[in-house]
């Protein structure tokens, strides 16, 4: 019986790139395209949008600064929160809304 050849380096490297293809489609790229839609929301909040914090707080939009947003969530109750910490748009104020419905649909 002849001796047995060692398969060539790219027979086996290529299960690995199909594992890493279907990974990126199923893993990376739908994360990035989430990562960008929360961040494209971060940099349009305007006053008066209703929003939900990640720790399940509802809100709405009095004053957007560089890196804080401050959401009233009672009467009287004024918060003040990083903008990484607002988890999504509840209701857009004004054209905002039709803006965020377009870019909903787009996506």
């Amino acid at each position: 019986m002849p001796p047995q050849q060692a398969p060539s380096p790219m027979a086996m490297l290529f299960p690995f790139a199909i594992m890493f293809v279907i990974f990126y489609l199923l893993v990376f790229r739908p994360q990035s395209k989430e990562r960008r839609t929360h961040q494209d929301m971060l940099k349009n909040l305007k006053k008066y949008d209703e929003v939900v914090t990640a720790g399940g707080m509802l809100g709405t939009v009095l004053n957007v600064k560089p890196d804080t947003v401050t959401v009233r969530v009672d009467d009287n109750v004024k918060v003040e929160v990083e903008k990484a910490s607002i988890a999504r748009l509840v209701k857009a104020h004004g054209g905002a809304a039709e803006e965020l419905a377009t870019t909903e649909k787009r996506a």
